[in-house]
């Protein structure tokens, strides 16, 4: 990976000081021919609100983990928020009105899911290669998983449950050297077994299941690509693809969504915008930002109503983290919330 890039799955803490990298766009059909139909189409977002605005301490903000919770409120984390900032944040989306839910002194933290299985709402703090949750006000921190996995520790970018409520994480090993020593880990939804399910990949950032839970989608940034894992009854690997290739210039495959009728929204950092795919690998449309809307630089993340086609982009820059909205494809569902 090119070291100068700034992605913001990459969070890395060394005496205090969060250093950052990068995430991207376009598109080529599985057999590697460059997918035409679909790409002139552009769905305009709009803005929603201003969540956030670069941090003094840390020289940035950057929004990711768009989630709902059983409220229908959004939850988003700040990457970057330095301690006593809003970390982790409650959007009232209709109201336009947010609220701190969580914060701390240490934690890095991209992405944020609820549970199935608990209702626990889990986050991976990147910085400290842990999986923590809180209740779902806030309170009750716990760490879930921390350690080695096969010797190793984990750069956690963001998770996708299946419909046990076992955890399967992203994990970006090897990005800050440039080496492809990315992994996708499965933890036990009991947090006491951690297994390497596929490694050798390219910065795994996005993850998300497909809409039948039959495999796992996963984009790897420093090869701006778009896996699929097939996995077993057990949550097992049975086979692993490329699936699309995302050529954007200087924006990289970020995070992953997808709707109920499998389309698949891919995130693009060092870009404000989305591309989007049928589960076939054919590009659909691009979601972007108004071209007014200046200093912003990616969208990292997206949530998609559950039930409902409104969809809420989380997007940042130098402008600061907003939230932009859009109306996607088909419904939502829990694999609609990015990661």
């Amino acid at each position: 990976m090119r070291r100068h890039l700034i992605r913001p799955l990459a969070v890395f803490a060394a005496l205090g000081t969060l250093t950052l990298t990068a995430c991207g766009t376009e598109t080529r059909e599985p057999g590697g021919r460059t997918a035409s139909a679909g790409a002139d189409r552009t769905i305009r977002a709009h803005e929603v609100m201003q969540l956030t605005q670069v941090h003094k301490e840390t020289g940035m903000t950057l929004l990711e983990g768009p989630t709902f919770d059983r409220n229908g409120k959004l939850i988003v984390v700040d990457v970057t928020a330095p301690a006593g900032k809003p970390k982790v944040m409650r959007v009232d989306v209709r109201k336009k009105t947010s609220s701190a839910l969580h914060t701390d002194s240490r934690g890095a933290y991209t992405s944020a899911q609820f549970s199935p299985y608990d209702g626990r709402l889990y986050l991976t703090d990147y910085a400290h290669g842990e999986v923590v949750s809180l209740a779902p006000d806030g309170s009750d921190p716990r760490t879930f998983f921390t350690g080695e996995v096969d010797g190793a520790r984990m750069n956690p970018d963001d998770i996708a449950f299946d419909e046990a409520g076992h955890l399967y994480v992203s994990d970006s090993r090897g990005l800050s050297e440039g080496e492809a020593q990315g992994r996708v880990v499965r933890i036990d939804r009991d947090g006491t077994k951690a297994t390497t399910l596929a490694d050798g990949l390219a910065a795994t950032n996005g993850i998300s299941f497909d809409a039948d839970y039959r495999g796992l989608w996963i984009s790897e940034l420093t090869q701006n690509r778009i896996s699929y894992l097939r996995i077993d009854d057990k949550g097992g690997v049975t086979s692993k693809h490329t699936a699309v290739r995302v050529d954007g210039g200087i924006a990289q495959t970020d995070s992953i969504a997808v709707d109920a009728d499998g389309n698949l929204y891919q995130a693009l950092h060092g870009r404000a915008a989305m591309a989007v795919y049928d589960r076939n690998g054919k590009r659909l449309a691009t979601v972007e930002v108004p071209a007014r809307a200046a200093g912003l630089e990616s969208a990292t993340n997206v949530a998609i109503t559950p039930g409902g086609t409104k969809a809420y982009m989380t997007v940042s820059g130098p402008a600061g983290g907003y939230l932009y909205t859009f109306d996607a494809l088909a419904e939502g569902t829990r694999q609609s919330n990015g990661g």
